[in-house]
């Protein structure tokens, strides 16, 4: 049987956050996590 899809996604997940890391010395990831902290500011003032 073939091995659940969210293996896969999570591979997927991984390869591209070590891809990140060794290519461009982790700056998407920064990105996100600033973003992803702006959208929770966001959403907090909306509740």
């Amino acid at each position: 049987m073939l091995r659940s899809p969210t293996f896969w996604i999570v591979l997927a997940i991984a390869a591209l956050v070590a891809a990140d890391l060794v290519l461009q010395d982790g700056a998407a990831l920064i990105f996100l996590g600033r973003e992803l902290l702006a959208l929770i500011g966001w959403l907090a003032f909306w509740r």
